[in-house]
């Protein structure tokens, strides 16, 4: 599929009477879709430039889930996400996933050429309806967007949900981890397996956030006055520290995760 910019998702009430619709038919909405309570530590903080670019030039993509009803304007959870031009090779996603995702998409999208997979940059839920299995609601309305704009994949630099307990774990190692039944021992990879997803490989530098050690006291409230490396929560990996040069950063493992869409790429 080459992606125009034109609106491909019309507003759907699912069987749950869960309200799904995109910015492109909403625009009104984008305001409370960006302002939407979610897990996201204060630290994480995309590139503005280019996500305000990605919500413009690819509003269809961007899903906004509101709550029962039809009438109401609560946003209760979001899915952004972007397409780019990917052949199907795992060793072709970046192993700087969230953050190139984004530039890659601005440069397939300027470059004219078939953008083929959409890759799900969040799917956020508000802290007061996340028992409700609303993540993977969200991820199956994703899914079917993608699908009826004729993608053939959607690919997900996933966050485990509780990686964070384990920092000092190597992601690869962490991934590894599953419970008796076979299914990945945390709950968000979980969800995505159980919707068909396959663990692809970690991409060991989704996201790299650095700032001074003043900016870093004020996203944390910690001291980070000690050079070495910092278990910060929320954080997946440890935060590293430089106090002789007033610096810290932080580099965020993800893993790439693949929901397959069209036939012609289905699983045996």
């Amino acid at each position: 599929m080459s992606d125009t910019g034109t609106a491909t998702t019309s507003a759907a009430t699912t069987p749950t009477g869960l309200h799904v619709t995109s910015l492109a038919d909403r625009p009104d909405l984008e305001p409370a879709m960006l302002s939407m309570e979610s897990s996201w530590p204060a630290y994480i903080r995309p590139d503005p430039v280019l996500v305000d670019w990605a919500f413009e030039r690819h509003a269809q993509h961007q899903l906004v889930v509101l709550g029962d009803g039809t009438g109401g304007n609560e946003v209760v959870a979001r899915a952004a996400s972007v397409p780019f031009a990917w052949d199907g090779d795992p060793g072709g996603l970046p192993d700087t996933g969230w953050d190139e995702a984004l530039r890659r998409c601005m440069t397939d999208t300027y470059a004219g050429g078939e953008l083929s997979t959409l890759c799900a940059l969040e799917i956020a839920v508000i802290p007061g309806r996340r028992s409700q299995n609303l993540s993977g609601r969200t991820l199956r309305a994703l899914a079917d967007h993608g699908r009826r704009s004729g993608f053939r994949d959607i690919v997900v630099p996933v966050r485990p949900s509780l990686k964070h307990d384990q920092p000092q774990l190597p992601m690869d190692d962490y991934v590894a981890l599953t419970r008796p039944d076979g299914l990945p021992h945390d709950p968000w990879l979980r969800v995505h397996v159980r919707a068909g997803g396959q663990l692809l490989k970690v991409c060991p530098a989704s996201m790299t956030i650095s700032g001074s050690l003043a900016q870093w006291r004020g996203w944390t409230g910690l001291p980070f006055d000690v050079s070495g490396t910092v278990e910060v929560p929320g954080a997946l990996a440890p935060v590293v520290v430089s106090v002789e040069r007033d610096y810290a950063v932080y580099v965020e493992p993800n893993v790439w995760v693949r929901h397959r869409l069209s036939a012609d790429t289905a699983q045996p």
